[in-house]
């Protein structure tokens, strides 16, 4: 089972909501997922189309508790690539379709008749509440999360764009950062840093995925932060070791030449400890001195050996 549809599930079992908050999330459900259809007789239904057997169970339930009908449900098998079941839940013109759609923001009886809000009605989303009951119902009809363990990246997918305007507008409320782009005849409303994804989920009561997430999110940055510690202290041993082998064909160059005699008794000093002690670090090449010279001071020794060894090779 995907992390999407783990999350989904969890949501499902979210219960003793306010009615306006059951209507708020209903009508994001209708506008996600939803299909209206008129026949010849000018009669108005629709259909909520889902793959999810437990968020067919709560649309049925929402319809149930918020208008009091019962929807016919019908179950079609997807024949493609053998997915999952398609459930079906249909409501007609004789059940109160056309009330159902104009109290959940779908349908606006004004002057000239029956339009379509393509956006998200406002007075459904007034209380925080219902912000919250709207945007997971959005995360149920059309919402996916990519597994955390591959990359950070949620989104929902909407029919118009006034709908992806709004829905961005209304998660960004919550001081989040989603951005709206086209995706072919859709428009994709997302969201990609992962704290804002956690932060996402805990709007929507995930609360065990969002915990999951975290775990998720903690393991990786402490794997990048073990990484980049390896990285930098195998890159820290590389240049220390290049730097040793460096100094050591310079000792033995002048010592082959002329002799380490004809260096400076603080240099001579130092040549030889490094000579003697190859893989020994500054700090503890000045503790063999006499007297002990400090890290900066070797170094500082050893560069001026360098220098020398330089200048012999060029005469």
């Amino acid at each position: 089972m995907s992390f999407s549809q783990v999350a989904k599930n969890e949501i499902c079992r979210i219960a003793g909501q306010d009615k306006c908050c059951q209507v708020a999330e209903l009508s994001a459900l209708i506008k996600v997922c939803g299909t209206i259809s008129i026949n010849g007789n000018h009669n108005i239904g629709f259909r909520i189309t889902t793959e999810n057997p437990a968020i067919a169970r709560r649309i049925f339930s929402l319809l149930k508790n918020c208008f009091g009908i019962n929807p016919d449900v019908l179950i079609k098998r997807n024949k493609q690539l053998k997915k999952n079941n398609i459930y079906m839940l249909v409501v007609t013109n004789d059940r109160g379709s056309v009330k159902i759609l104009q109290e959940s923001g779908v349908l606006a009886d004004n002057s000239s008749g029956i339009s379509i809000i393509y956006g998200i009605k406002k007075s459904l989303i007034e209380k925080d509440c219902c912000k919250r009951a709207y945007i997971r119902g959005t995360f149920l009809g059309g919402g996916s999360v990519t597994n955390p363990e591959k990359t950070y990246h949620l989104e929902f997918v909407n029919h118009t764009e006034e709908h992806a305007i709004d829905l961005s507008n209304l998660i960004n409320s919550f001081e989040l950062n989603s951005k709206v782009i086209q995706r072919k005849n859709s428009y994709v409303v997302y969201l990609k840093e992962g704290e804002q994804i956690v932060d996402l989920l805990n709007i929507i009561g995930a609360h065990k995925s969002l915990l999951n997430l975290e775990n998720v999110r903690i393991y990786k940055e402490m794997r990048n932060n073990v990484n980049r510690l390896v990285n930098c202290e195998t890159a820290n041993l590389n240049k220390t070791v290049n730097a040793a082998v460096r100094q050591l064909e310079c000792i033995k160059y002048i010592r082959d030449t002329i002799g380490l005699k004809k260096l400076p008794v603080g240099l001579r000093q130092v040549a030889e400890a490094r000579l003697n002690n190859p893989d020994s670090s500054l700090k503890e090449l000045g503790e063999m001195l006499d007297p002990p010279v400090g890290k900066s001071g070797v170094n500082h020794r050893l560069r001026k050996i360098e220098q020398f060894a330089d200048e012999l090779r060029e005469k």
